[in-house]
C-alpha cells in the first residue's frame, strides 16, 4: 500500500513542492528593556521561512555577539547597548530585525522577584518657576520591555508629552498645577509622584525650606561577646537614641547582641528602606576597631583573634547607602579606632560618589579608643551622653556633632583621651530636625511603610481565662527594642475559689536573656513599665531575630483553694506569632547558646521576674556598682589569643586597658 500511494503521488505537485518557498519574515521584534547594571535579560525574535532558520545577533559595533546563534540572547551588562538579529534560511535569503536597545540605568535597583513590570527610579519633582521661565521634569522608569511614558497635567492627558522629559519653555498661569506620568508596558501600568508647579512672581518666591521625604535609623548595640570583654552600655545609649530620633519622625529599628550574619542581615533590610529624598542614621555602638584606614565593628561572635572578614566594614556600609540614594546619610560609631595591623587585605570598596550628603561622627580620633562610664546610676557611653544631649538641636547635623565634641572635650573622665572625629562632604545644612514632606511621594512610603511595620509588628493585648480558679490574666507586651519584648501579666480579677496567686510567665521557645548578667538588669528596670501600674509578672525575650516560628506565652497561675487549702497550678498557653523583628526572617540558622563573656558573666535562658522580689536593697546596689562609678571602661575589643590576667584597684579613675601593642601576646 505504501508503494501504490508513492507510485501514485501526482509528479507536479511534487515538483511544486520543491520550488515553493517563502521569504524570511520577522514575526516578532526583539523588544527594548531598560534595567539596572548586571541584571540579565532575555531579547527574544520570532520568525518563519522555508526550511531550518539560523540566527545571528551583532552588537553595537557590528561584530558577532559570541554564542549569540539561537532566537533568544541572554546578556547582562554595565553599560547599554544596542544589538540586531540576521536571521536566514538555507536558500540565501535572510532579514534583519530592528535595532534594539538595552538601557542600563545606575539607579536603585529591583527586587530579585521583578517580573518586569515599570518601576519608577526618577520622579519628576515640584518646582516654583518664576513667569517666562523654562522648567523640565523627568520620569524614568525600569522596566522590561522599556516601558511607554504620558504625561497628565490636573488629570488631563497631555497627547503629545509621551517622551521621559517634559519641558515647558516659557512658563504662564496656564502651565502650573500638579503633573503626574503615566508609566506602563505589557505587564502593568504604574504612576509617578505628582509634581506640583506653581508659577510666582519674583517678589513673592518663598524660601527654600530644606526637607526630608522620610526619615529612617539602624541602630545597633554589642555587648555579650562570646570571646571579648563584655559592655555595659550600648542597652541604654541604644534606646535613649531611639527614643529621641523617634521624636524627630525617624523610623527606628534598634536592634541588640548581633551575630555577623545577622549585622548583615539588618542592615541589607536597612537600605531597603532608603531612597531618594530620604534621611538615613546608622547608630552603632560596641567593640570596634580600625585597620588600613577602615573601620570595623565587631560581630558578637568575631573569634579571637579576628580578621576584617569577622567584621563589619562601616566605609562599605555608607557605600551602600549612597547607592540609594539617600538625601542625607549619617553614621555615628560610639567605637574604638585602634589600629590592627592584621594579615590579609582589606576591604575592597569603591570610592565613595561626591554627593555632597554624607556624615561620620566618631566616637573617639584614630589609634584611640572611646569609653564608657557609669553616670547617674546608669551606664553610658560618653560620646553618646554628649549626642543624646545635643541631638533634638534644630541645627544643622555637623553643628549637632561639634557641639558633642565640644562637650566631650571638657569631660574630666576623657580629656586627653579622647576626641571626636567628624569627617563630612555636606553641601547643605541639613539637620536632623528638618521636617517629613510625604505629598508626592506616596507610592515610595507605602513601600518603606510595609517594610518598617514588619519589623515593628507588636502583639496586641490579651486576656487569658482560668476555667477552674476563676481568675482573668491580662498580657500586654512592650518593644524595647526591635529584637526585644517584654510580656506583663497581670491578674486582673480573682475569685472566691482562689487565694495567694502567683503567676508565672514562661515561652517556648526559651529565649536568651541579655540582661541577666550582673549590673544590666537594674538599668532596665525602669524602662519596664510607663504607666504608672505594676504587674505582677513580667517577661522578657530578648535575640527575637533568633526565632525559627512563632512563640507560645505559657502563664502559670498558682495559687491556695479557699476550702480545701490545697496549692494548685493553673496554665493558659497563648501563640503571639513571630513578634517585632523575628517577623523579618534575619537569621535562618539554627540558634545556638551563646558562650560565656570574657568577664564571666552567665547569659540565662529566660528572665522571669516577680515584680514584688525583683529589686535589690539599695545598699546592695551600691555595693555592686562601687567598682564603675565615674570609672571609664574602654569599648576596644581585644584581638589576642589570649588576654593579659589584668587587676585594677577599685578606686583608680584610669580608664581600662587592653594592652594589643605586647608583642607577646599579639597575634598577626
Amino acid at each position: 500500500m505504501t508503494d501504490y500511494l508513492k507510485r501514485s503521488w501526482p509528479s507536479t505537485l511534487k515538483s511544486s513542492m520543491i520550488v515553493m518557498r517563502t521569504e524570511v519574515v520577522i514575526l516578532q521584534q526583539p523588544l527594548p528593556v531598560c534595567v539596572p547594571p548586571n541584571h540579565e535579560v532575555t531579547l527574544r525574535v520570532q520568525a518563519k521561512g522555508t526550511g531550518s532558520l539560523k540566527y545571528q545577533w551583532f552588537d553595537k559595533q557590528q561584530t558577532e555577539v559570541v554564542g549569540g546563534t539561537e532566537p533568544d540572547l541572554t546578556v547582562s551588562l554595565q553599560r547599554s547597548g544596542n544589538y540586531v538579529c540576521r536571521v536566514s534560511d538555507p536558500y540565501c535569503n535572510y532579514q534583519f530585525t530592528e535595532w534594539v536597545k538595552v538601557r542600563i540605568l545606575d539607579e536603585a535597583g529591583v527586587s530579585n522577584t521583578w517580573r518586569g513590570e515599570p518601576h519608577v527610579v526618577i520622579h519628576p519633582k515640584s518646582q516654583t518657576v518664576q513667569p517666562g521661565e523654562a522648567f523640565t521634569l523627568k520620569c524614568t522608569a525600569l522596566g522590561k520591555p522599556a516601558p511607554t511614558y504620558q504625561w497628565y497635567r490636573n488629570g488631563r492627558i497631555l497627547p503629545d508629552e509621551t517622551k521621559e522629559t517634559l519641558k515647558v519653555e516659557n512658563a504662564g498661569a496656564e502651565v502650573a498645577g500638579s503633573y503626574l506620568c503615566a508609566v506602563s508596558n505589557i505587564l502593568e501600568e504604574r504612576w509617578s509622584e505628582a509634581a506640583e508647579i506653581e508659577i510666582v512672581p519674583p517678589d513673592q518666591l518663598p524660601t527654600t525650606t530644606l526637607m526630608a521625604t522620610d526619615k529612617v535609623a539602624l541602630l545597633i548595640g554589642n555587648l555579650n561577646y562570646s570571646h571579648h570583654p563584655g559592655l555595659m552600655a550600648p542597652t541604654m545609649d541604644v534606646h535613649e537614641l531611639a527614643n529621641l530620633l523617634q521624636q524627630l519622625d525617624f523610623r527606628v529599628v534598634s536592634l541588640l547582641d548581633l551575630t555577623l550574619e545577622e549585622m548583615q542581615a539588618a542592615i541589607d533590610k536597612f537600605l531597603q528602606l532608603l531612597d531618594r529624598g530620604v534621611y538615613a542614621v546608622f547608630y552603632y555602638a560596641g567593640h570596634g576597631y580600625e585597620h588600613a584606614g577602615r573601620n570595623y565593628l565587631v560581630a558578637i561572635d568575631a573569634p579571637r583573634p579576628y580578621r576584617t572578614d569577622n567584621c563589619v566594614c562601616v566605609q562599605r556600609v555608607m557605600r551602600s547607602m549612597q547607592e540609594r540614594k539617600a538625601q542625607l546619610n549619617v553614621i555615628l560609631l560610639d567605637t574604638c579606632r585602634k589600629w590592627y595591623n592584621q594579615k590579609g587585605p582589606p576591604s575592597e570598596i569603591k570610592p565613595l560618589a561626591p554627593l555632597g550628603n554624607t556624615v561620620y561622627g566618631y566616637a573617639t580620633s584614630e589609634d584611640a579608643e572611646a569609653f564608657e562610664v557609669q553616670d547617674g546610676g546608669k551606664s553610658t557611653g560618653i560620646f553618646t551622653k554628649y549626642l543624646n544631649k545635643h541631638v533634638l538641636q534644630p541645627e544643622r547635623v555637623t553643628r549637632v556633632l561639634e557641639q558633642v565634641s565640644e562637650d566631650l572635650g571638657k569631660d574630666p573622665l576623657v580629656r586627653g583621651r579622647q576626641v571626636v572625629e567628624i569627617r563630612h562632604t555636606l553641601k547643605e545644612p541639613r539637620a536632623l530636625t528638618d521636617p517629613v514632606r510625604t505629598s508626592g511621594h506616596t507610592m515610595e512610603l507605602r513601600r518603606r511603610d510595609a517594610y518598617w511595620k514588619q519589623a515593628n509588628v507588636l502583639p496586641g493585648r490579651r486576656t487569658l481565662r482560668f476555667h477552674h480558679s476563676g481568675v482573668q490574666v491580662e498580657l500586654n507586651f512592650s518593644a524595647l527594642f526591635s529584637n526585644v519584648l517584654v510580656v506583663f501579666g497581670t491578674v486582673r480579677n480573682t475569685s472566691a475559689v482562689a487565694q495567694d496567686c502567683t503567676l508565672i510567665l514562661e515561652s517556648e521557645p526559651n529565649l536568651q536573656d541579655i540582661f541577666s548578667a550582673s549590673g544590666r538588669s537594674e538599668d532596665m528596670d525602669s524602662l519596664f513599665v510607663s504607666d504608672g501600674q505594676t504587674p505582677d509578672c513580667s517577661l522578657r525575650l530578648c535575640c527575637l531575630q533568633r526565632l525559627q516560628g512563632s512563640v507560645v506565652i505559657r502563664a502559670k497561675l498558682h495559687y491556695t483553694h479557699a476550702r480545701t487549702k490545697e496549692r494548685l497550678t493553673e496554665s493558659r498557653e497563648v501563640d503571639i506569632d513571630r513578634p517585632l523583628i523575628s517577623s523579618c526572617k534575619l537569621n535562618q540558622m539554627k540558634t545556638v547558646d551563646r558562650r560565656q563573656d570574657a568577664r564571666g558573666h552567665t547569659l540565662d535562658h529566660m528572665s522571669n521576674i516577680r515584680w514584688s522580689q525583683h529589686h535589690r536593697p539599695h545598699h546592695q546596689q551600691q555595693q555592686q556598682n562601687h567598682s564603675r562609678v565615674g570609672r571609664p571602661y574602654t569599648r576596644k575589643a581585644e584581638n589576642l589569643l589570649q588576654s593579659s590576667a589584668k587587676s585594677s584597684s577599685m578606686s583608680s579613675n584610669e580608664p581600662e586597658e587592653n594592652d594589643e601593642n605586647d608583642e607577646n601576646e599579639f597575634t598577626m
